[in-house]
């Protein structure tokens, strides 16, 4: 399948690459959180809140796989570690995740009346 369409959501297809990026619960929001700039592993903890230091990991290891974050270490004393958002991710950022909070800010009273209607 070549990746100029994708009639099929096969393995390879690009649009399928893409909501991967949404599966994770926290990778979109550990995007957001870098989007005002690199942060201290520590200070994305206590700024996401709510999540546990095995999920930040996790989402760390998979959106640096993912090439939308960066890991810049600074030879300090003590050693210092930060976190960035790459073109890629700042794109993405910038992108997908801006009209996805764009849609819930418009919608989200709806969707939360649905699934308590649901419930």
């Amino acid at each position: 399948m070549g990746s100029e369409s994708c009639e099929e959501l096969v393995a390879d297809c690009r649009v399928r690459l893409a909501s991967d990026l949404f599966a994770h619960t926290w990778d979109p929001v550990v995007i957001a959180a870098l989007n005002d700039g690199p942060r201290r592993r520590r200070t994305l903890r206590v700024g996401i809140g709510g999540i546990s230091d095995k999920a930040l990991t996790e989402a760390l290891n998979r959106l640096l796989g993912n090439g939308l974050i960066e890991r810049r270490s600074f030879a300090e004393a003590p050693p210092r570690v930060d976190y960035a958002l790459t073109a890629l991710g700042r794109s993405f950022a910038a992108g997908p995740l801006r009209a996805l909070a764009v849609w819930v800010t418009e919608h989200g009273d709806e969707l939360f009346e649905a699934q308590e209607r649901s419930a």
